[in-house]
């Protein structure tokens, strides 16, 4: 029961600490101006991968059209 609760503690005081690093490097990215960067940068990948998605499924498409027919 005890190894349960320290752990526990253990954990959570963890989560606290990453959440505490992750709020200051988003501060100082703010600051800084390279959070916009960033943003456009994954805006561009989920873009990319957006526009890939849409291309293969119209080549599937395509390729399901061609097997109903024949």
């Amino acid at each position: 029961m005890t190894k349960v609760l320290l752990t526990t503690v253990l954990l959570l005081l963890m989560s606290a600490t990453g959440v505490m690093a992750q709020t200051e490097m988003a501060d100082v990215m703010r600051a800084d101006g390279k959070i916009y960067v960033v943003v456009v940068v994954l805006a561009t990948i989920f873009a990319g991968i957006f526009a890939y998605l849409i291309h293969l499924d119209r080549k599937i498409s395509n390729i399901e059209k061609e097997n109903n027919i024949n």
